[in-house]
């Protein structure tokens, strides 16, 4: 698809309206925040946000870059042949992945993002996969990485939505933060809140450490191991039944978030997402903060005179994958990062062609990119470059 082309498909688009009703989005909002209790209602939640952004469908995925596949959690809009075709073959072909592992959390990334389209077009995966569905693009964020995975919501654009715009990413970046906040807590409920008779019991019975606070944080209500983390005070603490963080500054951080779920679902933005927590030792814990002033979360706070729910763990190192670390150390793009695992896994300039469904000249383009950046001269020597930086003693 040429320049003239896709603006051909831009002006023949079907946009969302510019504006839109804020208690819609409002609405929407709550809806993400009740998944942490009923994640039966994914499903209908991702088919309202891919309407709110402008697409076809939507998904709640994760990728494995070691392993080169993945999954989907829950999906609207979906072919179920294209989506088992996509994990079954066309996973290792796609050429947004590399770009897709060293992304920003919370970052709309489009395709133009990654690389041209015009040599996105002419790929294997977009003749392949993506074409025969009449889909044009796919705007997506990262909500949580590991060393070898990462957790994503996308929105699928089709050919009447056009490509990805300014609307779609102010609209993407209103309601992923929601969006993550969501899976994180609910990661860590599993099953608890189907086995359980109520909300208290799915609240006591968990691992993580939560507390239920009023706006102005006082404690009304917490867990086994929130009681647990308040009289350990290493990282909170009780003070006249205020929950208090031992860092001032995370403190006012505290008090600010809990106001603001005082305030309702969409008030809260950005705030009370992945928050660090350093005890004394230097332990570090991570918190989200749930807000429990509408939809079915709304029984728990009234319950409780609660207006936010707490969640404290200990938190996972963050390791980053060999490849990101390449990637940003030499200034990689993201197609660049792609055919450097391709010489490694592959091979040779023509299978790493045929592997990836691009022009031996393409794939030669980007070599010599590589050993400019990297200061290589062959493809031995990238393949040593990378094996040093995968070995785990590798400052």
């Amino acid at each position: 698809m040429k320049l003239e082309q896709r603006q051909a498909v831009a002006e023949s688009s079907i946009l969302p309206d510019n504006s839109y009703d804020p208690q819609k989005l409002n609405d929407l909002i709550g809806d993400v925040y009740d998944t942490v209790l009923d994640q039966s209602l994914w499903k209908g939640v991702l088919e309202r946000a891919a309407h709110f952004v402008g697409g076809i469908g939507a998904a709640l995925f994760c990728k494995d870059a070691a392993a080169q596949q993945g999954s989907v959690q829950y999906d609207f809009g979906i072919d179920p042949h294209y989506k088992q075709l996509y994990f079954d073959k066309y996973v290792r072909l796609d050429p947004a992945s590399a770009g897709h592992f060293f992304a920003e959390v919370d970052l709309p990334v489009a395709v133009a993002d990654l690389m041209s389209y015009d040599e996105f077009v002419e790929t294997r995966f977009y003749r392949e996969w993506v074409q025969p569905q009449g889909l044009v693009d796919f705007v997506s964020a990262v909500l949580d990485k590991s060393a070898t995975s990462i957790a994503m919501f996308g929105v699928f654009r089709h050919a009447r939505h056009g490509l990805v715009d300014d609307e779609a990413r102010r609209r993407m970046r209103l309601i992923v933060p929601h969006i993550r906040r969501a899976v994180l807590i609910g990661r860590m409920f599993d099953l608890k809140a189907a086995e359980a008779a109520t909300f208290a019991d799915t609240l006591d019975g968990l691992n993580a450490g939560m507390c239920l606070v009023d706006a102005g944080g006082r404690i009304v209500h917490a867990n086994a191991a929130g009681y647990a983390i308040i009289c350990a005070g290493e990282i909170l603490r009780s003070a006249g039944g205020l929950l208090v963080a031992r860092d001032a500054q995370v403190d006012k951080t505290l008090r600010e978030i809990f106001a603001a779920a005082g305030q309702g679902d969409a008030a809260l933005g950005t705030k009370g997402i992945a928050l660090p927590l350093i005890g004394k030792n230097d332990e570090r814990y991570v918190a989200h903060v749930l807000p429990l002033t509408s939809g079915a979360r709304r029984r728990a706070g009234r319950t409780h005179t609660a207006a936010a729910a707490l969640f404290v763990r200990k938190a996972a190192l963050a390791v980053p994958s060999a490849f990101e670390v390449i990637g940003k150390t030499f200034k990689l793009t993201p197609t660049e990062l792609r055919v450097l695992l391709a010489i490694v896994e592959v091979g040779g300039v023509p299978e790493v062609a045929a592997a990836l469904g691009v022009a031996v000249t393409t794939v030669k383009t980007h070599l010599g990119r590589l050993f400019e950046k990297t200061g290589t001269t062959r493809q031995a020597d990238l393949v040593k470059l990378v094996a040093g930086y995968a070995t785990p003693l590798t400052g």
